[in-house]
């Protein structure tokens, strides 16, 4: 990790909710931002502030989401998600975000990430497919 990785980092990224982040069991007018879809939003935002201040060959992994859904987002809307990196210990990173959909906030929560060597990771990773019988990935 670069020396620039400090407490306080904070980033906030807009993107449109398609029908690829919705929910369809409700049918298509009940089409809302889906709970899995914004934790996968939000992880990416904390990884979009953590990949510039991470040395080369480290990477990092999501260990811990907590989240609070608040309100419901429809389809064609607009969401801004706003994370900011809250506490280091170590190698783990916690993130406090929120996710407003410019009437209300409609999630928050926190995500601890953890720096990882990605060639020692791909090691363990071939060692634990190799012990459950599993063929190479084909990344």
């Amino acid at each position: 990790m670069k020396p620039t990785l400090v407490q306080g980092l904070t980033l906030s990224k807009q993107l449109t909710v398609d029908a690829g982040r919705c929910i369809t069991f409700m049918g298509q007018d009940a089409m809302v931002y889906a709970t899995p879809s914004m934790v996968n939003d939000m992880e990416h935002a904390c990884l979009d502030v953590l990949a510039p201040h991470l040395d080369a060959g480290e990477s990092s992994v999501g260990t811990h989401v907590s989240i609070d859904h608040l309100a419901p987002t429809p389809l064609g809307m607009q969401v801004r998600i706003d994370v900011k990196l809250a506490r280091i210990e170590k190698r783990g990173m916690t993130f406090g975000f929120s996710v407003h959909d410019g009437i209300e906030e409609v999630g928050r929560g926190s995500h601890t990430r953890f720096v990882v060597d990605g060639a020692r990771t791909r090691e363990r990773l071939t060692a634990k497919r190799a012990k459950a019988g599993l063929a190479a990935s084909a990344a």
